[in-house]
């Protein structure tokens, strides 16, 4: 992952108070002050992991956009959380604990419906996501409640057959978009996941950007440059 990069949001632009009473812990950094219209981008970490990571993306985030980074419910040690607990069966699939994942979901709804409302970003100019555990939260919520968000970004992630007995009706995803990567040399998490992501979402009325690049479950600077372009593209 890119350094961590936690950024004050008082510092950078001090006539934008930043959200609270989220119902989870997070940091935050404001859109460029003077910004009309700001977008809101709500990022999850992966297991094991904390709310400063995915600050260290910060740089790429377009100025127009609030960031949002938050911390998953679950300790799993020192500074170290996840969003569900899981596990690998003998086959290889993967088990979850669905009451922990549904949990966590309606969290992260209220955080970032509470967090668009204080900073007057209407739904239409959200977007949700996260790397690895993170991008199944993101993924997750983009289809049980399309009308909380404009678009989803599934970095180095799966789709849960868990959640899609929830999935919202397909015209509800009209006009939504979801940006899908992976690691080509992903042993973690790997390509057929985000095929298995892409090929699920052919069937909704999705725009859809999916792209592999180069490593492992990680992030590198080709692919942040490319999802910078397309968070600019949104709006």
């Amino acid at each position: 992952m890119p350094e961590n990069t936690a950024l004050n949001a008082t510092t950078m632009n001090p006539s934008v108070t930043p959200p609270h009473d989220l119902g989870l812990q997070a940091q935050f950094r404001p859109a460029e002050p003077g910004t009309a219209e700001p977008w809101l981008l709500v990022l999850m970490h992966g297991v094991g992991s904390n709310e400063q990571d995915l600050m260290g993306i910060a740089p790429w985030v377009p100025a127009r956009y609030h960031l949002l980074s938050l911390r998953a419910p679950h300790p799993m040690g020192p500074n170290a959380w996840a969003w569900f607990q899981f596990g690998v069966a003998a086959d290889g699939s993967r088990i979850i604990n669905p009451a922990q994942e549904k949990h966590s979901r309606a969290l992260v709804e209220q955080a970032v419906s509470r967090a668009a409302t204080q900073l007057g970003v209407p739904a239409s100019r959200v977007v949700v996501g996260g790397f690895s555990q993170g991008g199944i939260m993101g993924l997750s919520l983009l289809l049980t409640r399309p009308q909380s968000l404009r678009a989803a970004l599934s970095l180095h992630s799966r789709l849960l057959p868990e959640v899609l007995p929830e999935q919202a009706p397909a015209e509800a995803l009209q006009g939504r978009s979801l940006w899908v990567s992976h690691g080509t040399e992903d042993a973690v998490l790997p390509a057929s996941h985000s095929e298995r992501i892409v090929a699920h979402a052919a069937t909704l009325p999705l725009q859809v950007h999916s792209a592999g690049f180069p490593g492992g479950h990680t992030l590198g600077r080709q692919e942040l440059d490319e999802l910078s372009a397309w968070l600019s593209a949104l709006v």
